[in-house]
C-alpha cells in the first residue's frame, strides 16, 4: 500500500471527521483522480520532440500517455485536422497516491524560491488545479535528455462539496499552501 494512502486511511480520515463534524465515515472527502495535462506548441510537430515529451510524462506519471488530436482544422492557429495538440494522463488508485506523494515530497521542494502553493486555484466544487512551469523538478527526468522545457497542469479532483472541505483535505495530506 502506498505511504500517502495509508496515512490518509489512518490519520487524515479521523482528523477530518473531528474537524468537519461528520457522523458517517462515507461523508469524508477523498481524492477521486488526478489529471496531468500538457499542451503542445508549433515546435512539437516534430516527431522526435513529441516522442521525448510523451516519454517524459510517462516517466513522471508512471502510466501511458493519451495524445489528444484536433477535431477540426483552424487556419488562424495553423492547426490541421487530426494534428496532435496535447496529451494527458488520468491517475487513479495507487498510482494517484504515488504521484501525489512524489509531487508533495520531492518535486515541489525542488522549485527555486518556493513559498508555497496559492490556495486560490479551487474551482468552487472542491477541485484544485496547479500549474507547473517545467518538468525538471521531478527526479525521474534526466536533465541531459530534456530537449524542450515545458510545463504541465495538474488537476486534483476530490469528492468534496465545498472548497473549504477540499482545502482541509489537501492540507492534511501535506500540500504546502502559503496561506
Amino acid at each position: 500500500m502506498q505511504r500517502l494512502k495509508s496515512y490518509y486511511l489512518n490519520t487524515v480520515i479521523h482528523n477530518l471527521q473531528k474537524n468537519l463534524d461528520y457522523k458517517n465515515i462515507n461523508e469524508i472527502p477523498k481524492i477521486k483522480k488526478i489529471v496531468v495535462n500538457r499542451g503542445f506548441d508549433e515546435s512539437c510537430q516534430n516527431s522526435k520532440v513529441l516522442d521525448s515529451l510523451v516519454t517524459e510524462l510517462s516517466l513522471i506519471s508512471g502510466q501511458k500517455v493519451v495524445i489528444s488530436k484536433a477535431k477540426k482544422a483552424i487556419a488562424s492557429f495553423k492547426v490541421k485536422e487530426k494534428m496532435p495538440v496535447g496529451m494527458f494522463v488520468t491517475l487513479r488508485g495507487d498510482r494517484m497516491y504515488s504521484f501525489l506523494d512524489r509531487l508533495i515530497n520531492l518535486a515541489l521542494p525542488r522549485i527555486r524560491d518556493f513559498q508555497g502553493i496559492k490556495s486560490k486555484s479551487f474551482d468552487g466544487c472542491g477541485n484544485f488545479s496547479l500549474g507547473l512551469s517545467e518538468q525538471l523538478m521531478f527526479p525521474e527526468v534526466d536533465f541531459d535528455k530534456v530537449g524542450k522545457v515545458q510545463g504541465m497542469d495538474i488537476s486534483i479532483i476530490t469528492t468534496s462539496k465545498t472548497d473549504k472541505e477540499a482545502y482541509l483535505l489537501l492540507k492534511e495530506l501535506g500540500i504546502p499552501f502559503n496561506s
